[in-house]
Parts: structure tokens; sequence; C-alpha cells
């Protein structure tokens, strides 16, 4: 155990301790007394002194308020408010002592926060600063001690630091050539691979042939041509054509995917309410289809295989019908191997109009798609698998983060400029947390319109595919770097690390922006047409799901070996694969990512039967007692939903979405707008979790 004091080093976070006010409106379910270990991350035990019979206590995390669906400080560390719940503790007096008084510590002991006073029954303690930490209560001479020295009573530990407690007699794992973090790039040697652990769909038949990249044979590879911004008006026809482009990432050549020589491919302008066309060719080496993400439009035009429409081959056409029912920022992906086409760059924005509101000014908008990509050494990615996904543990992490498309962004502004970002996360599995240091910025809308109010915040967690709109003001001349800051962990070793990866820069010149709409930016408003919509919609916080959805994993043919080191409850959201030998090994012959509903039908065995205008209430539950257990983004085809509550807390601040993420351990409750007939599907949008098969069906009768 000593060995383990040494591996659970924690990262101190610089913060005061939170509000000892909890978050108004919580109906959280409590953790129940005697709550096995890794059963969720959400509870920990108060274990008692071995004298002190008959006490029980639990400690709860409980969830703070957040427009995003995880609540982090600005350097990506977790947030959640501490509650303790005790029965039959004795009188302070009897055993020596003026007050009980609860204690925060990190792992090391070397910080102390005082939490306050401590009663049977529930009491809450407010946040601690530390990734992980220790809960310890003591009777205290004196009330208000600001230092502990009375006898102990109870202790407790983080429940994520429980997590790393199997791995005490695990052997470090080395890291293969780029498999870090972009700018931290570590270049280890990667060690032979048990043959047991190979990639199944790493090669042909037989194993020696070459695993897949694209085939460039009798197929023209074109230059990479910036994007371009495609304005269409109601009636418009768009030729898109998915083919070879030849383009440099991180100064490396490689062959990968564009539409019409574009990746990002073209971003599409609409207004609210306009149709177009898409004339679609396919001149990759693979089948291929166009999925729409996020509209609202027939059913037939969603781009999904075998359901609305066959594969596309080579050499073939398809031509798609759109709508853009709402405002919004959307985006246009294959359907088909996403883990490849989605990866080589096949993705693009669409952004429809949204109402301007009085008061509410900015100087320009920006569209920014957030991606990474995988390099191995030489001149080529990391090779796909050819029949199935591989990097399927944790999803395809790339070692270079871009924005549209480069690895170093560069905007120019002027200065007191404000600036509405939209952003998007087209990766394949990667979370970001988005900060400007020095900028103030405010969270106006998500995926497909305006939040019931603003808010400001420090930083954008973004899972795959969820979008959100945010308006930046930057207050003085020079340069303001755009991060991805985010808790690196080293999952052998049960370390974390604090890693700001430097997505580009912008430049405020000392020349005043003009107009001046500084006073206007510094307002938040409350949207009164946004909350006359969804403010009905909290009636059904109160009633029972309608259906549940389980999310988990089946393992297959996989070595006991393996299966113990993936053990154990995993952090609730992973900002980095802290595993890359072994996400790499496992594939989709090994793996199956599970959605499971209330009916014990998994996957496409699941069909639930809608009709128009049915609201829907789905209880998502991320399993935590998996072998390996994670965040996922769960993304509805072709319809909205309000996330109406998290682990129990009421969601305060709603806005129309069709992505959420789930980080593992917790339940959402979500209620989905049906509005679309139609047939449709449901997924993770991790494109290798899709790849194992995380997908359902659902149909809305007319």
């Amino acid at each position: 155990m000593v060995r383990l004091a040494l591996l659970l080093l924690a990262v101190v976070v610089a913060l005061p301790a939170g509000s000892q006010s909890p978050p108004p409106g919580w109906r959280e379910p409590r953790c129940a007394f005697g709550t096995a270990p890794f059963a969720t991350p959400l509870c920990s035990e108060l274990v008692a002194t071995p004298d002190l019979q008959g006490v029980r206590g639990m400690l709860e995390l409980r969830s703070i308020p957040t427009p995003f669906g995880v609540a982090v400080r600005a350097d990506g560390s977790l947030r959640h408010y501490l509650v303790a719940r005790f029965e039959g503790l004795p009188s302070a007096a009897s055993l020596g002592g003026a007050a009980l008084v609860a204690w925060g510590y990190d792992l090391t002991h070397e910080r102390e926060v005082r939490l306050g006073v401590v009663t049977n029954g529930t009491t809450p303690l407010g946040e601690l600063p530390f990734e992980y930490f220790r809960v310890l209560v003591s009777a205290e001479p004196v009330a208000g001690s600001r230092t502990r020295r009375g006898r102990l009573v109870a202790r407790a530990t983080s429940p994520n630091s429980l997590m790393l407690a199997h791995r005490d007699a695990m052997a470090p794992m080395m890291t293969p050539p780029g498999s870090a973090h972009a700018g931290h790039d570590m270049g280890w040697p990667m060690p032979p691979v048990d043959p047991r652990l190979a990639p199944s769909a790493m090669a042909h038949d037989p194993p020696t042939a070459a695993p897949w990249l694209p085939d460039t044979t009798g197929r023209p590879v074109v230059a990479r041509r910036p994007t371009e911004v495609l304005q269409v008006a109601d009636g418009d026809t768009i030729d898109l054509a998915a083919g070879l482009i030849r383009r440099t990432v991180a100064g490396r050549t490689f062959v990968l995917y564009g539409y019409n020589g574009q990746s990002p491919g073209p971003m599409i302008r609409a207004a609210r309410g306009a149709s177009v066309v898409v004339r679609f060719r396919n001149d990759l080496d693979l089948p291929s289809t166009i999925h729409w993400h996020g509209l609202r439009h027939d059913w037939r035009d969603d781009g999904v295989p075998h359901v609305s429409q066959e594969p596309v081959p080579p050499g073939g056409t398809h031509t798609y019908h759109l709508r853009f029912p709402d405002a919004g920022i959307y985006w246009y992906h294959p359907h088909v191997r996403e883990d490849i086409q989605q990866e080589l760059g096949l993705y693009g924005n669409i952004l429809v109009g949204r109402r301007a509101r009085a008061g509410v000014r900015v100087h320009r908008e920006e569209v920014l798609a957030l991606d990474d990509f995988l390099v191995a050494e030489g001149d080529r990615p990391m090779p796909f698998g050819s029949d199935t996904a591989s990097h399927v543990l944790m999803g395809r992490i790339g070692n270079v983060l871009l924005v549209n498309g480069e690895p170093r962004y560069h905007l120019a502004v002027r200065r007191g400029e404000v600036v509405r970002l939209y952003l998007t996360n087209v990766s394949n599995a990667r979370l970001f947390n988005l900060r400007i240091p020095g900028a103030r910025l405010k969270v106006v809308g998500s995926d497909l319109g305006d939040f019931e109010r603003e808010a400001w915040v420090e930083s954008i967690v973004m899972a795959p595919a969820e979008r959100y709109i945010v308006e930046v003001m930057f207050p003085r001349a020079g340069r303001y770097a755009l991060l991805n800051s985010v808790r690196w962990l080293d999952h052998m070793r049960g370390t974390s690390a604090l890693v700001d990866d430097t997505l580009g820069t912008v430049v405020a010149d000392a020349r005043p922006a003009t107009p001046d709409y500084a006073a206007g930016f510094g307002v938040l408003r409350e949207h009164r047409d946004v909350q006359r919509e969804l403010v009905p919609l909290r009636a059904a916080l109160t009633r029972a799901p309608d259906k549940t959805l389980t999310l988990g994993m089946q393992l297959t043919g996989v070595v006991p070996s393996v299966v113990a080191m993936l053990t154990g409850i995993a952090m609730p959201v992973d900002w980095n694969d802290a595993m890359p030998m072994m996400n790499w090994a496992l594939t989709a012959r090994e793996v199956t990512w599970t959605l499971r509903d209330d009916a014990g039908a998994v996957n496409m065995g699941i069909h639930w039967h809608f009709r128009v205008g049915d609201q829907v209430k789905v209880r998502l539950v991320n399993d935590p007692t998996v072998t390996h257990a994670m965040a996922h983004p769960i993304h509805f085809h072709g319809q909205r939903f309000v996330v109406l509550s998290r682990n129990g807390a009421p969601n305060a601040n709603m806005v129309w979405k069709d992505t959420a993420v789930l980080p593992a351990g917790e339940t959402m409750d979500i209620l989905l707008d049906l509005t679309n007939p139609g047939t449709w599907m449901m997924h993770c949008h991790v494109a290798e979790h899709l790849g194992t098969g995380m997908m359902g069906m659902f149909s809305v009768a007319p």
C-alpha cells in the first residue's frame, strides 16, 4: 500500500474551496449506505473508526449546474459539490470535543481545507479544489478551529481515487510513437505486442498483409483547397463530391479525404425555412453517404446506410433534399465507416441564420470546427482496421489538434472587438475544454438554438458532435491563446497533470473596434421566447421515464490479464488516450459498446415506436460497473430534445439539443420532442463505439 500511495499523487489546483451554499433545486437520489466499491463515481463511504460501532456515513458528489454536460474548472479538473450524510454519530462531547468538523485534503495531505461542522443527517460541505481528495471528520476541542487537531471520527477518499487501487501491481505501459497529445509527444518506443492482443482488424488475411490506408490506384488526388462558403437560397442546388486530397498536417503530407477538394468541406449558410437540393458524387475508394447532423428533415435524406438509403458505391451518385427548420449550427459527415472517413477529413458545417436580438451586436462571426488527427511515424496516418474499427476502447484520439483543418488557427481582431464563435466538435472521440485566457466568454446557444439565459463561462466543454455558440470580447491589445486545457491522465501510474495545448492565437491590435459593443456584451440576457417554449417541458421532471437506455460494454475473447488492467471504475471523463497500446490493440471483434433498453433489447435489437407529437422522457444510465466505463455523447437523429436533469438535479437553463454527453457512472433524463415522421437512428457519437454497434432505432408514425 505504500507503493500505491506513491502512485496516487494528486495534482493540486490553486483554487479556493467553493461556496458552502448548495446549488438550488436538487432532487438527486441519495447514495445508498453500503454502496459497493466501484458502484458509482458519485458516492464514497465515510468509514467510522473501529471503536464507533453503528455509525454509517456517505460522501456524495452532487452535480454543479453548467451549460455543458460536464462541470469543470478552467484547467479541466472536474467539479462536484460535496454532501455528507451520517447516521448514528455520537455527540462531539462524548468524543472529547466541542464539534464534529469535516476537513478536505489532497492525497498527499499537503493542503487542508476546513469544510464545516457535520451532524447526523445531511450536511452540505461545498467544493474542494483537488483532482483527488480525502475527507476526514474529527472531534475538535474548539468549534471554530482552523486546522484539524482532534481525534479522528471518520474518513473517505474520492471515488476517482478508488479506481486506481487495482493498478498497484501493474507495470507501466509504454506509449507507442505518436500517441501522446499534440505538443507533448513522449515518443517512447512501442513494446512488442502479444500476438493474442494484436489488432485482428489491422490486417487482411493472411495477417502479414498491410493494414488499410486510402487506395489511390486509378483515382485522382487533388491538392487541398481552402474551404469556401456557399450562401444558398431556397430552391438552390449544391454539388458535393467526396474524393482524395493531398494535404499537409504538422509538416507531413498525406493523402486524405475531402468534399470538393476541401477539408473542412464547403460551409453551407442558409436562411431558416429554406430548402435545397444536394447532388452527391462519391469519388472515394469506399462506399459512403452523407448524414446531415441535427437537421429535422425528411428521414429518407438522413444518410443512414441500409435504412434511409443504400451506401453510395465508389463512382456512384445520390441526391439529397434538405430543409432547415431551426436556426443553429449543424454539420455533415459520412455514416459509413465514420472511424475512417470522418478522421480523414470528411466533414463540413451548416449555419442556419439566428434571429437578431435587440441590443445584441457582434463585430463578426467565425465558424470553428475542432478536430484531432492521429499521426504515425513517417508520411501516413495511423492505419485503420481493414474490415472493422480499431481503437475501439477509448476511440481514435489524435496527437495533432486542428481548427478548421489546420494545427495553428489565427484570427486578427481589434481591441474591444466582440466575436461570435460557432463551435463544432468534429473529432472521432476527443472531448475538448476550450478557453481563451484574458478574453471574456459568454455562452448563448447550442445545437438547435439559444439557451433560456446567457451565461459567463471560463471554458467550453464539447463532446464529439456537440455544438456551442459563444460570444467573446477581447478587451486589450495583444495576443490571446486558444487553448485546450485538460487533465492528462497516466492510466497506469495513477497520476494526472495539467496540459494546455495551443490550438491557435487571436491577435488584437491597438486600434479600438467600432462601434463600441462593450456595454451590450456585458449584459446577460434572458430569452423570453425560448423560455415560453421550454419552461412547460419541466412538467416532465416529476413523471417516470417512458424509456431507459443503459450504456455498457461487452468483451469477447480478451485474455484475463488485459481484463484485469481494464477493470475498475474509470474517470467520469477521459480527456486523453491514457492506454494507447491497449486502445490500439482492441477492435470491434473484441469490444462491443452497448445500448440496452428496459425491455432487454441491445443495440440494433432496439426499435421503439412513437407518433408525431409524442414527448418521450428517456433516462440514460452510464453503467460504471462495466470493464471500462467512459463518457458517451448520445445523438438522436432527426429530432430534438432538452436535458431535463443530470443525476436527479433539474436543469435550470435548457436549450434544444440533438447530442448530449453522459459521463461514466452518471444518469441523465432527456425529453425527446418527436416532430418528424420516419425511421431514425440513435447512437453514441464516438465513431469507434458506433463501429462496434452502439446504436439503436426508433420509428415515428405520422
